[in-house]
């Protein structure tokens, strides 16, 4: 005490005789301005290359990633996306393995190709004037453009790869990997050159996969179309079909019923129309949509007969063009079709096996029965590449009046074939009605424009050919692929439709080898996360149809075969192949359309240059994709870090028909097997409300903004707190919420770097020796290393960091840091409670920053450089920590848990008083409390309930407490408690209110410990 003005005191102010927290690391992260520093940080000390080298001798665990678009700027999803692999990465590393991560990128096809086109349009230049390697040179540039921007802006999500020697679909190794895959295919027998109707964008000039698919509102001219009986049953009759797209009419061949549905004859008695049925006029409907269809065309009839499903096996029906410029008097069978339902139409189905997938395997199925009733089964090419009819269309081809009519023109509008045809039908006689549909519609995701089904020559897979006596590659530590011991042999149809015969050796129950079979099997061999995405994968693989390889484009991986040009046989030999590979090494895909190429490649091995074509396609982007395996996970010598099958495959929910999907086909093609021994999905990011994001709509959030706002830790945890397996939610509010998670966590870490300040290792506590608190909190450590070691193995990052989020701020800052404030900060130097206490905060600061690491990339490399200074490793070069088993303890925590129930109690009490301002501090009162629970009592005895509590004194009352004075929660019953303030005088130092404050004469306004923190501080000299 000092002496004053008389009649005045002062407290000595003893604040710096605390052992206060004591750390530089501040509150306000400024993540947007720190991170690039640690960015420069493991750049300069090459800290992917050492985590390789250190692991080198690990159990490997490869993430293969998979190859985004090198065509613009990073969007939100390949943010989420990226994330979630550096989260799977880090997290395996720090688990224990060699998790070594090769970004990678798809270079080729026609988003790039789409690209230069676009310039070439703007500046009026002709692309089909422009040498083709040149052309490519300009694809090869953009892409490696929009590489290195990309590359610079996953590398500030802080995903740590490979980043300096990444894969790319466009290398010359890779391309000539791509081209040999595609030989192996060519040599095994499954690749084939047929006809088939596929999806085929007017707009883009090329083949499209389903994965280039999406859907969107459309609206389609809709026509119901009479066609004549010819023959059987009925043959003043009519049969009526509905459609929505009538250029397809003109390549009309049948139509489709179903066996399973019930048919009727009717007559028409009125009728309200200017073109369609007249009364007297018969015709043949499926009885459920009948009265639908007699609404549309404004007329009513009555049923006069059932039409029985042998009747309509046994008609034939006329073209309903007949008489049109002489093309349409051929006969229209009907066949029975399991696509035909009678939930909307007529419950017949028109049939242009040139337009669609069903019409086409339906044909197909039934081609023997057509061709024995003496019908041609050749199908049509009725439109060209450029939507316009051909000479196959009879009426609308080069040679009709008028000129072509056109299905879509350049730039995706409708031309004028729906309105030819309608015309046509109605001077026929035979359109029954017409209206207009709005319905969701294929359109190309890349031009945004409507898709036809044309029938084209192209390059596919089979699915279903028998592959017996292929020699295969075996996974290693699975079971060998299926193989029947007997085999089947595949005839191809017209059109290229294959049919399998089996032969004598296939064994009953025996399943074929064939690419579906593998798949299948392979499919069944992975472990899906979700699980559900097994199933979703497995019914695709089930029912799709041969795989479409081919595209008529110019950037890209040439179909590198060659064909005979009378038999269409595809030349098989050994040494051109080798030739191939060595220019594709050499000098890139471009070697395959260099002047003089194919004389070069065939050399002297071929006789006869002339009788072979050289294929001018170029492989699907899926194939390119589908076999980075290969090129990438197949070669130790560029990347020895990587395994073959991938611990992993991850990417988006759409990726089941896109990569999943490919890569699966293609490793099976050439392997037997997946190229994967899992496959993680996750969902799409919406905005705030749950709307898909869109320029147009004007609802999207770059993670450019949200990393230069907040920076890349708030955008990864995000990404790692939503539930990733669904469509989740971005918005401002999210955001702001997880930046109080951010908050709340890095205050956490500040105070526990303030108070390890004071550690010395060398005054570690033994567990043994610790209070039962500190022993609490090593159990809870131990139990959390479990969870958070299952989260992680589990893929599961939003039940880790929420695990470890409620442990922070639930059982640190307001339970464990709030009790032991008092011990660290004023308990004397040689109080092993209070070096207790710091032996828990350094356990809590080694497990804590491990944890969480490969989360808060950045944030974890700061605490962890805040602790050590000149530290030239990383935190991420750390594995978790080991957590010894003693610190288990589940009956001390369930004794722990009966004690913290009581002090909730006493904790209500005192919030009651504090928030009518009873009192300020909770060191202002001495509670009485009465514990009528044996073992609530039981496990409170001989605790510091004062303490705990954060009282300055408590007193157990031994009887119960009676009245409404005393304080009780309902879901703790037998716990009473009375407030009170506390007797005494405040300590200058702790601040408790005690009697003793002043019992030692030295100091007379503190308390005895704090007395003896003082004397102690003095004997080492550091300052009273």
């Amino acid at each position: 005490m000092t002496d004053t003005q008389p009649g005045a005191t002062t407290e000595r102010d003893y604040s710096d005789t605390l052992f206060l927290p004591q750390t530089a690391f501040p509150m306000r992260a400024g993540l947007p301005q720190r991170e690039p520093e640690w960015l420069k940080r493991w750049e300069d000390m090459d800290l992917y290359r050492l985590l390789r080298d250190e692991s080198r001798d690990r159990e490997k665990f490869t993430l293969h990633d998979g190859p985004p678009y090198a065509n613009g700027n990073i969007h939100i999803g390949h943010a989420l996306n990226k994330t979630l692999k550096d989260l799977v990465s880090r997290s395996m590393q720090m688990l224990g393995y060699n998790a070594a991560y090769v970004p990678g990128w798809d270079c080729h096809g026609l988003p790039i190709e789409w690209k230069i086109e676009e310039q070439y349009r703007a500046r009026g230049k002709n692309k089909d004037e422009v040498p083709i390697n040149e052309f490519r040179a300009e694809c090869r540039t953009f892409a490696e453009q929009w590489v290195d921007i990309q590359r610079e802006e996953f590398k500030r999500l802080g995903v740590m790869g490979d980043w300096d020697n990444p894969y790319l679909t466009m290398s010359f190794d890779a391309e000539a990997t791509i081209a040999s895959e595609l030989m192996k295919v060519a040599a095994s027998g499954q690749l084939y050159r047929g006809s088939k109707p596929v999806m085929w964008s007017v707009v883009e000039r090329t083949a499209l996969a389903e994965a280039e698919i999406e859907y969107q509102d459309y609206e389609s001219d809709a026509i119901w179309v009479k066609f004549p009986v010819a023959e059987g049953a009925h043959p003043d009759a009519f049969v009526v079909i509905w459609t929505t797209t009538p250029w397809t009419i003109p390549g009309n061949r049948a139509v489709s019923y179903s066996s399973h549905i019930a048919y009727g004859l009717y007559e028409v008695e009125t009728a309200e129309n200017d073109f369609g049925p007249q009364p007297g006029e018969k015709l043949v409907f499926a009885d459920q949509l009948a009265a639908e269809s007699a609404n549309k065309a404004k007329l009513t009839f009555r049923r006069l007969a059932d039409v029985t499903a042998e009747q309509l096996a046994a008609m034939t029906l006329h073209h309903p063009l007949r008489g049109l410029g002489g093309g349409y008097e051929f006969a229209v069978p009907l066949l029975d079709g399991d696509h035909v339902t009678d939930d909307a139409g007529t419950g017949f189905v028109h049939t242009a096996p040139s337009h669609g997938a069903d019409d086409f395997d339906v044909w197909m199925a039934k081609g023997r029965d057509i061709a024995a009733r003496g019908i041609d089964t050749a199908i049509p090419f009725t439109v060209d590449d450029a939507g316009f009819y051909t000479k196959d269309a009879p009426g609308f081809g080069p040679d009709a009046e008028g000129g072509a009519a056109r299905v879509i023109d350049d730039k995706g509008k409708k031309g004028d074939a729906n309105q030819r045809v309608i015309t046509a039908l109605i001077a026929a006689g035979n359109l029954f009605a017409r209206g207009r549909l709005k319905h969701q519609y294929p359109h190309s995701w890349r031009s945004k424009k409507p898709i036809i089904f044309r029938n084209t020559p192209q390059w596919f897979v089979y699915m279903d050919k028998d592959l017996e006596g292929q020699t295969l590659s075996t996974v290693p530590g699975t079971p060998s692929p299926l193989v029947g011991e007997g085999g089947s042999r595949s005839e191809t149809d017209e059109g290229g439709a294959t049919s399998s015969a089996p032969e004598g050796g296939l064994q009953q129950g025996a399943a074929p080898d064939t690419l579906r079979t593998r798949a299948l099997a392979a499919i069944d061999r992975t472990r899906f996360v979700p699980p559900a995405g097994q199933n979703r994968l497995r019914s695709m693989i089930a029912d799709r149809p041969d795989w479409v390889l081919s595209r008529q484009r110019a950037w890209g991986v040439p179909i590198t075969v060659f064909v005979h040009k009378d038999t269409g046989e595809i030349l098989r030999n050994e040494a051109i192949n080798a030739r191939i590979v060595e220019a594709f090494l050499a000098e890139g895909a471009d070697a395959w359309f260099a002047e003089g190429a194919k004389a070069r490649f065939l050399g002297n091995d071929v006789p006869d240059l002339q009788a072979w074509e050289q294929v001018s396609d170029i492989l699907d982007v899926w194939f390119d994709s589908g076999s980075t395996h290969a090129f990438v996970l197949r070669n130790p010598q560029k990347w020895p870090d990587l395994k073959f099958p991938a611990s992993m495959y991850l990417e988006g929910s759409d990726q089941h028909r896109g990569w999943f999907h490919s890569s699966l086909l293609e490793s099976c093609a050439t392997n037997g097997f997946a190229p994967y021994e899992s496959v993680l999905t996750h969902g799409f990011t919406m905005d705030k409300n749950g709307f898909k994001m869109s320029k147009s709509l004007g609802n999207t959030i770059a993670p450019q903004d949200i990393i230069k706002k907040f920076g890349a830790d708030i955008l990864r945890l995000w990404a790692a707190t939503i539930d990733y397996s669904e469509d989740h939610r971005i918005g401002d509010e999210i955001l702001a919420n997880t930046v109080e998670m951010y908050r709340k966590l890095r205050n956490s870490f500040r105070w526990l770097l303030g108070n390890l300040a004071h550690f010395q290792p060398g005054e570690a506590v033994a567990h043994a020796d610790m209070p039962e608190l500190e022993q609490l909190i090593l159990h809870r450590l131990a139990v959390l290393d479990e969870e958070v070691r299952a989260g992680y193995r589990a893929y599961d990052y939003k039940r880790v960091v929420t695990t470890i989020a409620n442990f922070m701020n639930l059982e640190l800052s307001a339970f464990y840091f709030d009790i032991r404030k008092d011990a660290l900060y004023c308990d004397p130097i040689s109080s092993v409670r209070r070096k207790a206490a710091l032996t828990v905060l350094d356990q809590l600061y080694s497990c804590l920053t491990a944890w969480l690491a490969p989360v808060l990339a950045f944030t974890m490399e700061e605490v962890w450089l805040e602790r050590n200074p000149g530290e030239t490793s990383s935190v991420h070069a750390r594995t978790f920590p080991e957590v010894p088993a003693a610190w288990r303890n589940d009956a001390l925590a369930a004794k722990w848990t009966r004690i913290r129930a009581v002090r909730r109690v006493v904790t209500g009490a005192l919030e009651i008083e504090r928030r009518n301002k009873v009192i300020g501090s909770s060191l202002e009162a001495a509670p009485l409390v009465a514990i009528t629970d044996p073992d609530l009592a039981a496990a409170v005895q001989g605790q510091d309930l004062a303490e705990l509590c954060i009282t300055s004194a408590l007193t157990l009352e031994e009887k119960a407490i009676a009245g409404d004075e005393a304080f009780r929660l309902d879901e703790v019953p037998g716990v009473a408690v009375v407030f009170r303030l506390a007797e005494g005088t405040r300590c200058a130092r702790s601040w408790k209110v005690l009697p003793e404050v002043g019992s030692d004469p030295d100091y007379p306004d503190l308390t005895p410990r704090d007395a003896q923190a003082m004397r102690e501080r003095a004997a080492a000299g550091l300052g009273v």
